[in-house]
């Protein structure tokens, strides 16, 4: 099947991920883990947000990457009006990101899954 039968195939409002890769400023990536493990991905997941895994890059000692899924676009409108619109998103979390965090070089790409993915 080529992609652009699979993309045309794809039904409106299908559950799709978000590969959202990051890259931490010099000596942050260990900082930057606990934050993500301790404070960012508990706040979130108090909010609805699925979170399918974090990772770290073998070879490249600043990556950072981690896998959110959405059942549909209007869930993920919700869940990100919920989490960066709130208080402590705005107060306690953003405020302490720029210290560990290359924002500018941060890489979302939305996906969804194969017929025959394990992770769907």
């Amino acid at each position: 099947m080529c992609l652009r039968s699979y993309r045309h195939g794809r039904k409106e409002g299908a559950r799709f991920f978000e590969l959202r890769q990051y890259r931490t400023k010099p000596g942050q990536r260990e900082k930057w883990v606990k934050f993500m493990e301790e404070e960012i991905i508990p706040f979130q997941v108090s909010k609805g947000m699925v979170i399918l895994g974090s990772f770290v890059g073998q070879e490249e000692d600043d990556l950072y990457v981690w896998i959110r899924r959405f059942e549909n676009e209007e869930e993920r409108k919700r869940l990100y009006e919920a989490v960066y619109e709130s208080d402590h998103w705005k107060n306690y979390i953003t405020p302490q990101v720029p210290d560990m965090l290359f924002r500018a070089q941060v890489k979302v790409t939305r996906i969804e899954a194969t017929p025959k993915s394990v992770i769907q």
